[in-house]
């Protein structure tokens, strides 16, 4: 006789990973707090040095600057700078996390590397950029398209939360009008953050069937 496994099946309260739910939010609740706690750690240094970790920020069209296209989402000009990106870096975070610590490192790595190429090319001549905010929007706008493109409603209803709440303020972040604020990284981290979330995607697991 014919049958048919998808192997989808797990545990009461596990997901396919063998995390637990509770174990899953643990492990992004501890990864985003020892990430931001870097960022205020890495500025009190700054701080200590006279600006010296700013030299790392990024430089528009110079080619040494490349190397510093992921130090630079590291780093902040004083400690207003930080507070201000610790809420929702925090948030963000946590909400991409969930989704497991292996893809959402995947997901940060590319907003940060395509927001910083972005910087790179388009900023002004003689600016230095640096700060959390491009993952921020990047994490904003793969949060407000995953459950779209996964096809999972709760995605979609946490998408659709972060959107009513921060919309308003992404909006403005991305408008070339803000004075000593980097659009730019805005807008290219949010771009990347979308883009992340179709590279990014959950593909539906494969059935096997069994014959006689």
């Amino acid at each position: 006789m014919a049958g048919t496994t998808s192997g989808t099946g797990s545990r009461t309260g596990r997901d396919g990973t063998g995390w637990s739910r509770a174990g899953r939010a643990g492990a992004a609740a501890k990864l985003m707090v020892a990430w931001v706690a870097l960022l205020w750690i890495l500025e009190a240094v700054d701080m200590a040095t006279g600006h010296a970790l700013d030299a790392y920020g990024i430089t528009p069209r110079e080619a040494a600057e490349l190397r510093d296209l992921v130090p630079a989402a590291f780093l902040h000009f004083g400690f207003a700078h930080v507070a201000a990106n610790t809420v929702p870096l925090l948030v963000f975070g946590f909400l991409a996390a969930l989704g497991g610590i292996r893809r959402f490192l995947a997901v940060a790595a590319l907003i940060v590397v395509v927001d910083g190429l972005g910087v790179w090319l388009v900023s002004p001549s003689y600016s230095v950029t640096a700060g959390a905010s491009g993952l921020i929007f990047g994490l904003f706008g793969y949060l407000l398209v995953r459950g779209f493109v996964d096809r999972k409603p709760l995605d979609i209803g946490v998408g659709l939360v972060i959107g009513a709440i921060w919309g308003s303020s992404i909006l403005l972040g991305i408008s070339p009008t803000q004075s000593g604020v980097s659009w730019q990284g805005h807008l290219f981290g949010l771009l990347a953050g979308v883009a992340a979330a179709f590279v990014f995607r959950r593909r539906p697991r494969r059935t096997a069937a069994l014959t006689p």
